[in-house]
């Protein structure tokens, strides 16, 4: 069986988690750090996927957000927008299309 990913955190770097929770103006922040707060707390990441956020979500995800705060920390959180640069290659592929470029 594997082992149980769990997150322990400094009370400076809690209170990080905390702040950018309750008063980061982007969403995607406040969730992934509350996210993180709950498998402080001892949950599960696959339970906080399913279960713990507003909206429930793949636990890959979770389990991406635990690995990029483990090596790069708040940073590293705050820096990886969701989805990537998917809209960029969209909108170039659209264009070819078009025969324009």
């Amino acid at each position: 069986m594997a082992a149980r990913r769990t997150l322990e955190l400094k009370a400076q770097q809690r209170h990080e988690l905390e702040h950018y929770r309750d008063h980061d103006s982007r969403p995607y922040v406040r969730e992934r750090c509350g996210a993180l707060l709950k498998i402080v707390e001892g949950h599960s990441p696959h339970a906080v996927a399913t279960r713990g956020l507003l909206k429930p979500r793949d636990p890959d995800t979770v389990y991406e957000w635990l690995r990029l705060y483990e090596t790069e920390g708040l940073e590293g959180v705050l820096a990886h927008q969701q989805g990537g640069n998917r809209r960029r290659s969209l909108r170039g592929a659209r264009r070819l299309e078009r025969g324009t470029a």
